[in-house]
């Protein structure tokens, strides 16, 4: 068999197919574009709990007959015990606010290294519902919030508790009982750092493994939750939820601005999870092997998501243009397989000239779907060494050429013109979250967040020029010395040039920016499906929908729950 290594070094040699060209990759909009896949941080996280067949139990149930109370799971894996603290408090429908100078919610929850005895959870009960205005130590790890949906919840409840089921065709529309208004980890509110969770607890040393974790239990507790308050309304007539419509219930996320800076605050660590995605794709497109078997598993993904897509519901005129181009795409899709292929590169060449970007990255998302093999021993190589280094002695010529090279999107750039620096990012000390200012007519634009790459670049180059008709000689140390405000600007591009993909090839100054592919970007690497947006600058998003539920660990796992659809009626009887 061949090794991962070879595969790799394959893929790099002179006549081996190449990666895909880093112009394309990382321009914004197509990296708004993308799907979840085989590589999402959520599919990587169910792959490890149900193979590795983790060991979780509710240990204390202390929810009164409304479900208010506190509710403690273990989970046992392959290294570590861990405690999923819960705690279910009352929240009057004037109170219930998904925003995040929100001060209360239906759940608040902990995930905890090593068991909790009762003073320590007293602990927790003292700070866990505060959420910021709390404090934690570091056995902590990740803290959340969340609240009932309102279409759903009592809903739900009452079909179960008069004896029915709920009805599929209203959970197409909201797949949830609860939404997530936050998820807090690395080293916030006194919690463990990163460095802390990734050295410590190799079960959750991956990227965003211990958040969506949480939210996997989160998803649970929903569905158990539900349960217990209908079979306590009702004991007579109390009807458990059938598994499979379990399985569609997944947990709600609302995302704002406030994930858009981390993209471009942890280059390093964007590039590297793009660098995996795109390793995956240059292998299935040059080892993937094309086949009557193969076109058949994919031609059963194209019906899947093409039903998956027609049961998401969106009022966005944008979001619903962009489903109906993908919903296009796919019909091509399936002409084009019936006129007959060669390989998977040949598609994926033809997609570029014929398709939607969301189309195009959508096919990726199917071919990595369809060669596991391939692609899943990629997972564990998300992480990255954040640390922006400077080197003193390049020659400041290097740089220079290091800057043309790797930032020409950066330099085509008239910054002149008029609108290319409309738009400034700031925090808001009200709402505690980013926004964006107009810079002409706001303030603030001395407080602006460094989200402007391309600009910072801009002005590098042009100092950089102008010292270098000087000191045409001089190292980048001596540059430093000159101009010391531009030495993170520096410290980025030299750090950068040294990454396969490096930044995403933006103008966020711009008036024309559109965020919501920065958070399309981020979610799609978490693995959500059913973008709905409901403005240019947040979106509402399902997590784990048609995941397997804590019951099925220790059953057969296929990990196939890739665009899940609705069961049908027969299966839910």
């Amino acid at each position: 068999m061949t090794t991962p290594a070879a595969i790799d070094s394959s893929l790099r040699g002179n006549n081996a197919l190449p990666l895909r060209p880093i112009d394309q990759v990382m321009d914004l909009e197509r990296l708004g574009a993308m799907h979840q896949s085989r590589l999402s941080f959520m599919r990587i996280l169910v792959r490890h709990v149900m193979r590795e067949r983790w060991q979780i139990n509710m240990t204390t149930m202390s929810l009164n007959d409304e479900g208010y109370g506190t509710a403690i799971y273990e989970i046992q894996t392959p290294h570590d015990l861990f405690s999923f603290v819960i705690f279910s408090d009352y929240l009057s429908p004037d109170e219930r606010n998904d925003r995040v100078i929100a001060s209360k919610w239906d759940l608040t929850m902990a995930l905890v290294a090593g068991q909790v005895d009762e003073v320590y959870v007293e602990g927790l009960r003292q700070n866990v519902p505060k959420q910021e205005a709390g404090r934690v130590d570091s056995r902590v790890f990740v803290l959340s919030r969340a609240n009932r949906s309102a279409r759903n919840f009592e809903y739900v409840v009452d079909q179960l508790a008069n004896g029915g089921q709920p009805d599929i065709n209203k959970i197409a529309k909201v797949g949830y009982l609860y939404r997530t208004t936050a998820v807090y980890g690395s080293g916030k509110l006194g919690m463990a750092d990163w460095e802390k969770v990734s050295t410590r607890w190799p079960d959750f040393a991956r990227p965003f493994s211990a958040e969506m974790f949480v939210c996997f239990m989160l998803r649970n507790f929903s569905l158990f939750q539900a349960g217990h308050i209908a079979e306590r309304r009702s004991p007579a007539t109390y009807n458990p939820m059938k598994p499979e419509i379990k399985r569609y219930f997944g947990i709600g996320n609302s995302t704002g601005l406030g994930m858009a800076p981390y993209l471009m605050n942890h280059p390093l660590l964007i590039n590297q999870w793009v660098e995996m995605r795109e390793l995956a794709l240059a292998r299935v497109r040059l080892l993937g092997l094309y086949d009557d078997n193969a076109k058949e598993k994919l031609e059963r993904l194209i019906r899947r998501v093409q039903s998956h897509m027609s049961e998401t519901e969106t009022e966005d005129e944008w979001q619903s243009k962009n489903n109906v181009a993908v919903l296009a795409d796919l019909e091509l899709l399936k002409l084009r397989l019936e006129a007959g292929l060669d390989s998977w590169n040949s598609l994926i060449l033809w997609s570029e000239s014929a398709c939607s970007l969301q189309g195009q990255e959508l096919f990726v998302s199917l071919l990595l779907e369809l060669h596991p093999e391939l692609v899943d021993d990629l997972e564990g190589y998300h992480g990255s060494e954040e640390f922006l280094d400077l080197d003193p002695v390049m020659p400041v010529q290097t740089l220079k050429q290091v800057i043309e090279t790797r930032y020409a999107w950066a330099l085509k750039i008239d910054f002149s013109e008029s609108g290319s620096r409309d738009i400034f990012w700031y925090r808001s000390e009200e709402k505690m979250e980013p926004r964006l200012g107009q810079a002409a007519t706001e303030k603030g634009k001395d407080k602006q967040m460094a989200l402007g790459v391309g600009y910072a670049v801009r002005k590098c180059y042009d100092q950089l020029s102008e010292y270098i008709n000087e000191f045409p000689e001089h190292s980048t140390a001596r540059f430093m010395v000159t101009k010391p405000k531009l030495r993170g600007i520096v410290r980025r591009i030299q750090s950068m040039n040294r990454c396969v993909y490096g930044d995403i090839q933006a103008n966020l100054l711009d008036k024309n920016v559109l965020p919501m592919h920065l958070l399309r970007a981020k979610l799609a690497f978490f693995g959500v499906s059913k973008f709905d947006p409901r403005s240019k600058l947040w979106v509402r998003n399902t997590m784990f929908q048609g995941a397997p539920l804590l019951e099925d660990i220790g059953t057969s796992f296929n990990d196939d729950w890739f665009m899940p659809l609705a069961p049908k009626a027969e299966e839910t009887v």
